[in-house]
């Protein structure tokens, strides 16, 4: 793979700056060419990282590009899984990006007679977990081999087309920076690959460009969509004047306006995203996201037989005082109040001033309901059929439960090429329209997951479609009326992961969009489960996953949740599911709740629960009562549509029951060492405003604690990760080394106080010396943004859980097994695992099979690497096997397959006159007995022995 090259400087990490800024494309570019170099100089580049999955619920589709000769052939772009191509219909995939430095993606285009494939990483579609990318790849045969083709600085790129008689010439939609302005956003050109690219249109540095088409019957004429949008971790404005279409016939170099006053497509502040599809030149659908609110039609009477929460907004003391008892009572049981709010006693705190009748309203609003309930006009199709000159709306009234309040998170119309009225539009769910989108008909069927943002329309075959959604890949024949699922790759956006301590131990984890689920750590993944009806990992809560915490003492005792702090405790056994989210008091001021609100169960004692909201929340019975242990441990929260203002991670010292520490998203540390009776902000020396994502106190020292604060919403990639040895009060970086990514997570390891790991948006790092120096860590795994990590210390597996390509797990035992002082040695070997015998190793059950076959890791550690002889010998010294390596410095693992070389089954036999079966495939296993293992690197000498009992 071909990379730019430019100057590569040592990363300096700003150390209490007060103001943090987007990363430049030069530092990004830089930080790759640093990642490169570590690859090859990591100290556990040999040390395997094995993906255990799970796969059914797959992750984020943004993209498909379909062979239209051969449609069994297609590539899918996950949002921050990576590129994966199929010719076999999608019953099996395989990566082709693995080798990149992003498994961010935003666009796929093929150019199919030559294999030209251009990729644009950076999802575009403005989600909490949209991650940047790092500009255009393109490969020239297919995926096999990539090159860099430029624009470094656009992070998220929408759309990519491909003159049909030029693989060269391509046209790039950029949506550019997602929560800072830029100046590389808008249509760029290029007509040699990618060495050069021409900006043929721009807007201004907040509007960028989402979608891009060309007209099937003329490819010089295209329709492109801009975007104006301003995302900030407080508020997202997703509409603006600078969106609209704009035009271009002589392919995408020169542009106009299309939607203007009077064009009959709306303008102004409230015009959202805009997804485009063309039937030919003049025929053209567009999709609007449209944030301009819902006028309130003339003369309509609310329904007075109901009570819902707009009722009491605005009312009156005496009107409330006023209201039927019994739909009073109806409306509060019916929206969870507690028991404790009956009409009467409610009736009375308004009618003593306690509280206002608004309050009912706010109680029940938050953030997640503020998702649903803004009366905007949502989702609108629109038609030209002049070529853009003139629009009209295709359909009467709302179309209601598609788009809701977050139209940014869609954008998708087709039309299919062999009949203009036939449109599908999609968003929560998918939508077909047989009549050119005056009636719609939902096509969501029972395998298909919601919130879809791609879709081919077969131009040969009727009724075949293939469509990419938050759960994959699902594949229909007869227009939606039925569906096949398409999920084998190994992609699974997690959130947050844990594991319990059963035998097998159980891995848990929370996704985006796809609930929590737990599964085996050692379930191997296959289709054999189509047989059995068994799959090893099941889903244990729906909606956006989020933390997990097990009970230890009883592993079906779970507590996990969905967004914006909707948690329960959960019992697997019986199915019981208690909701648990702490509740403000009627006439305080609602809590505020992340999208992802921490938990966390006392290492003291399981029955106390920790719930951060913008307050510690505190419950001794496992989440039946609350005490708020706190007062607001944030900035207070920003005036604007998103939840902001709160907590995001929690952390209780193994040493001392009480001494707790929180982080915020909005940038503060707080700690208590009493159980909450006093608090002290730890984070005035910290870069300002950032988001805490990791605290975690110390298990090796009482005074330690760690802390990982995150610049992705203020485009700011810049690694920060410090260290306290005195509880706070003063902090050192431990980011030298880092590649610029955002941090996402900050691991100790429980056994060995000097092995840290560090999971950013683009890898995974290990420290073999507490911070001083960092390794990467990706054998096995692709540069895909890792979001939590945690390490099962019996079976001494670090798991490692991507948002993007799953759950991996690594075997650390030899990284715990070495202290730091050990680092310069020459020769470090580490304790072996046991084997049992078997009679059938070497054998398979039927003529058919592979045979089974046993084997023995053998790591051991060296500072400098070289000539390795390793030698296997029974108790009495015969030398049964024996091989030679070339050490890489740091770790490496002999593979033994416990078998007899040829000489030592020789000197074996000499000895003991003992016969020994050679099995079937040829090998001769070692018996039944206790073996040493003598390793030597040039001067040092180490021995270890393991047994096959």
């Amino acid at each position: 793979m071909k990379v730019l090259t430019f100057f590569l400087s040592v990363c300096s990490i700003a150390f209490a700056t007060a103001q943090t800024q987007p990363t430049p494309a030069s530092s990004v570019v830089e930080a790759l060419q640093q990642q490169a170099s570590m690859k090859a100089t990591s100290l556990v580049k040999n040390l395997v990282l094995e993906n255990i999955g799970p796969t059914v619920m797959s992750g984020r589709v943004v993209d498909l590009s379909v062979n239209p000769e051969k449609p069994s052939e297609f590539y899918v772009a996950y949002a921050s899984g990576g590129l994966w191509y199929t010719n076999n219909n999608g019953i099996s995939f395989e990566p082709v990006m693995d080798n990149t430095p992003t498994q961010n993606i935003g666009a796929v285009a093929v150019h199919w007679p030559s294999r030209t494939v251009y990729v644009g990483t950076g999802e575009s579609n403005a989600s909490r977990s949209s991650y940047a990318g790092v500009g255009i790849y393109r490969s020239g045969n297919g995926g096999q081999t990539w090159e860099f083709a430029g624009l470094p600085d656009s992070h998220h790129i929408g759309r990519i087309l491909i003159a049909p008689d030029n693989p060269m010439e391509a046209t790039v939609a950029v949506a550019g920076h997602l929560y800072s302005p830029n100046a590389e956003r808008g249509i760029y050109k290029t007509v040699d690959g990618g060495v050069t690219w021409k900006k043929t249109l721009f807007v201004d540095e907040g509007t960028g460009f989402i979608d891009l088409v060309a007209a099937p019957d003329n490819p010089r004429v295209l329709y492109a969509a801009a975007w104006e949008k301003d995302r900030k971790a407080w508020n997202f404005k997703g509409n603006g004047p600078g969106s609209g279409i704009y035009k271009s016939v002589d392919g995408g170099n020169t542009w106009q306006l299309l939607t203007r006053e009077g064009s009959g497509f709306p303008t102004g502040e409230g015009v959202g995203r805009i997804g485009l599809a063309a039937f030919d030149a003049n025929t053209v659908y567009a999709i609007l996201d449209n944030q301009f609110r819902r006028e309130e039609k003339a003369g309509e009477e609310a329904d007075t037989d109901k009570l819902t929460k707009e009722t009491f907004k605005g009312m009156s003391a005496k009107a409330f005082l006023e209201l039927d008892n019994g739909k009073l009572g109806t409306f509060l049981k019916e929206n969870g109040f507690p028991e404790k709010y009956k009409a009467d006693s409610v009736k009375d705190m308004v009618r003593n001033g306690t509280v206002k009748p608004e309050d009912l309203a706010a109680y029940l609003e938050d953030a997640n309901s503020l998702l649903f309930d803004t009366p905007v006009i949502g989702a609108e199709v629109y038609l030209s059929e002049d070529g853009g000159k003139t629009w009209k709306k295709t359909h009467d009234g709302f179309l209601d439960d598609l788009y809701y309040s977050y139209g940014y998170y869609f954008g998708l119309v087709r039309v299919a090429p062999y009949d203009k009225n036939q449109v599908y539009i999609a968003g929560v769910p998918i939508l077909r329209s047989d009549d050119g989108g005056k009636t719609f008909t939902s096509v969501n069927g029972d395998n298909v997951h919601a919130d879809h943002h791609a879709l081919w329309i077969n131009p040969s075959l009727e009724g075949h479609v293939i469509n990419g959604n938050d759960g994959g890949v699902n594949i229909s024949y007869d227009a939606g009326a039925h569906w096949i699922k398409n999920n084998t790759p190994s992609v699974g956006q997690f959130y947050a992961i844990n594991v319990d301590h059963q035998k097998p131990y159980n891995v848990y984890g929370g996704l985006q969009d796809n609930g929590v689920w737990k599964g085996p750590h050692n379930a191997k993944e296959s289709v054999e489960w189509h047989q059995s009806g068994q799959y090893p990992w099941k889903e244990i809560l729906g909606g956006d996953g989020m933390q997990v915490q097990i009970d230890s003492r009883n592993p079906n005792i779970v507590y996990t949740g969905f967004q914006f702090g909707n948690y329960y405790r959960l019992d697997l056994s019986s199915g019981e599911r208690t909701p648990i989210q702490p509740k403000h008091s009627l006439g305080e001021s609602p809590y505020r709740f992340n999208w992802q609100s921490p938990i966390l169960l006392s290492p003291h004692n399981q029955d106390i629960v920790y719930f951060g909201s913008n307050l510690l929340h505190r419950s001794m019975d496992q989440g039946r009562e609350w005490t708020a242990i706190s007062g607001d441990l944030t900035e207070g929260g920003k005036k604007g549509n998103v939840s902001y203002g709160t907590l995001t991670t929690l952390s209780e010292s193994p040493f001392r029951f009480g001494l707790l520490y929180t982080g915020s998203d909005d940038g503060l540390v707080h700690l208590s060492p009493d159980g909450g009776v006093t608090w002290k902000r730890i984070s005035d020396s910290f870069p300002k405003g950032l988001w805490v994502s990791r605290v975690a106190a110390s298990a090796h020292k009482e005074g330690r604690v760690y802390v990982s604060l995150n610049g992705y919403r203020w485009d700011d990639f810049t690694p920060y990760v410090y260290v306290s040895e005195d509880f706070g009060k003063t902090w050192k970086t431990l980011a030298g080394g880092l590649p610029f990514s955002p941090v996402n997570v900050i691991l100790e390891d429980p056994a060995n106080e000097d092995l840290l790991f560090v999971g950013t948006d683009n890898g995974l790092y290990v420290s073999l010396d507490r911070g001083a120096s960092w390794n990467l860590m990706q054998n096995g795994m692709p540069h895909v943004a890792v979001h939590d990590l945690v390490v099962q210390h019996e079976a001494k597996h670090l798991l490692v859980g991507t948002h993007g390509r799953s759950i991996y797990k690594a075997d650390i035992a030899p990284l715990q097994a070495l202290k730091s002082s050990r680092m310069a040695e020459e020769l470090v070997a580490f304790d072996l695992e046991d084997l049992r015998h078997s009679q059938r190793w070497g054998d398979s059950w039927w003529s058919w099979g592979t045979p089974n076959t046993p084997g023995l890791e053998i790591p051991f550690y060296s500072s400098k690497g070289g000539a390795v002889r390793a030698q296997v010998l029974t108790t009495d010294g015969i030398v049964v096997s024996e091989t030679e390596m070339q050490a890489d410095p740091g770790f490496n693992t002999i593979s033994y397959d416990v078998a007899f070389s040829k000489s030592g089954k020789k000197d074996y036999l000499s000895k003991y006159k003992t016969p020994v079966k050679e099995a079937g495939n040829g090998k001769t296993y070692l018996p039944k007995g206790t073996y040493e293992v003598v390793i030597e690197l040039g001067k040092s000498t180490e021995k270890r022995k393991f047994e096959i009992k």
